[in-house]
């Protein structure tokens, strides 16, 4: 049986512009892509980008307070004790030449107005889930469908947690067609970054074939 939930969509804002992968200034060989960690409060957005992140994570991690206890759902998280108030930020080389810069949205409703700027050309994301409650992460899957931003929806298995297959969270979530659904462990290295390496192929071919497309008409 799959898990169940009903979507939540954020405010509709301007869609950002189109991705342009930018050189570093190390190596004007080198190529740099942006890519978005979302998803729900408290799905370890943190936890994967600086699990995988080269360099010392930038974090905006603020603790959680009584005044914020009346908007932020902690049901399933209780442990949590800080949230994310602006974004995350870390670096990965994929391999030779090929970098990306990580940026971590905040999960709360009332941080939707910062991921705009978030998304401004980034060539995708990644959408955190956890089963416990994946309804958490809906208002990312729909902002990035409605924007066009390719994504991968990335399974975050925690301990304890009823495992569910990759089919029967894509049904749930009603994915699009294609959409990868990928099982990780945030805490771990190899799999997140064997996260990005999927993201990095799917919206490749994406881009790639809008462009043909729009060559094509």
């Amino acid at each position: 049986m799959a898990p169940d939930s009903t979507r939540t969509t954020p405010p509709e804002q301007s869609a950002p512009a189109a991705q342009s992968p930018q050189r570093t200034g190390e190596d004007t060989g080198a190529l740099a892509l942006k890519i978005l960690v979302a998803g729900g409060f408290g799905v370890g957005k943190t936890t994967l980008v600086g699990a995988v992140s080269e360099i010392r994570p930038l974090r905006t991690e603020e603790p959680l307070s009584e005044a914020g206890s009346g908007v932020d759902d902690t049901e399933g998280v209780a442990r949590k004790t800080t949230t994310t108030v602006a974004m995350d930020f870390g670096r990965i080389t994929i391999r030779s030449g090929l970098s990306l810069y990580l940026f971590g949205t905040p999960g709360q409703d009332r941080f939707w107005f910062l991921w705009d700027e978030l998304s401004q050309g980034a060539l995708g994301a990644v959408v955190l889930a956890d089963t416990r409650r994946l309804g958490d992460c809906f208002p990312a899957v729909d902002y990035f469908e409605h924007r066009r931003i390719p994504f991968v929806v990335a399974v975050n298995c925690f301990p304890g947690a009823r495992a569910f297959g990759a089919h029967d969270v894509a049904r749930a979530l009603d994915l699009d067609r294609g959409t990868p659904v990928v099982l990780c462990d945030a805490r771990d290295k190899d799999s997140g970054k064997e996260v990005l390496v999927r993201l990095v192929e799917y919206a490749g071919r994406v881009h790639t074939a809008r462009m043909l497309d729009s060559v094509g008409s």
